[in-house]
């Protein structure tokens, strides 16, 4: 475990508007793959809504390494048709960690991005301290298909022996991976001070 840093949980939770690969439905399931690790989920039968509500775990050495989830439509006599595919970015998520925040508010949101041309977010999809945990729903956009969305939560799981993402969080906001568009923006919420507040523009963000 030298070279691991630590895993990655992802819960697979549901689509949405899948394609149709059969006669009126499809019987969907999910692959994951990071590097040589291969994971695959329950196929939910006749259903473009699934709720499939798996969890995978990622051993993660290489935070550049793609993650790529790929729908399928199991098939019984024929190849499993493909229903759109999405890449798994990680690097936003994983800098949030690394500010070594603590004792926030629940359902404090951290960070949040925006869909863009980089990743495949179908919406806007933020970091969250919930219960002691710092977690992201992201619903993701499938390519290469007609139609379709996949909702998944990343969580990060710290484990003895393993290298850990280290933590940036000394105050110092560039240093933590955090813009000046986040504070602006007023995307960060940290718990209540005992420091003096920091003034932005119009926002205020407290230490």
């Amino acid at each position: 475990m030298d070279s691991t840093l630590g895993l990655l949980r992802i819960r697979l939770q549901r689509g949405y508007n899948l394609a149709v690969r059969d006669t009126c439905s499809s019987d969907p399931y999910v692959v994951i793959t990071m590097g040589e690790q291969k994971l695959k989920s329950r196929v939910v039968k006749k259903n473009c809504n699934p709720e499939w509500n798996d969890e995978f775990t990622l051993s993660i050495t290489d935070p550049n390494i793609p993650i790529h989830l790929t729908v399928y439509d199991k098939d019984t006599f024929t190849v499993d048709d493909k229903m759109g595919d999405a890449d798994i970015d990680i690097k936003p998520y994983l800098a949030a960690i690394q500010m070594g925040l603590s004792n926030l508010p629940n359902g404090c949101a951290i960070k949040r991005i925006q869909p863009g041309k980089n990743n495949c977010l179908a919406d806007e999809s933020s970091v969250v301290w919930n219960n002691g945990k710092i977690t992201q729903d992201m619903r993701l956009k499938l390519r290469n298909v007609e139609c379709g969305e996949v909702g998944i939560q990343l969580e990060w799981i710290e484990v003895p022996g393993c290298k850990g993402l280290g933590s940036e969080g000394n105050g110092n906001h560039h240093k933590s991976g955090l813009m000046e568009s986040d504070i602006e923006g007023g995307n960060l919420c940290f718990p209540r001070p005992h420091r003096k507040p920091f003034h932005h523009g119009k926002s205020r963000l407290t230490f």
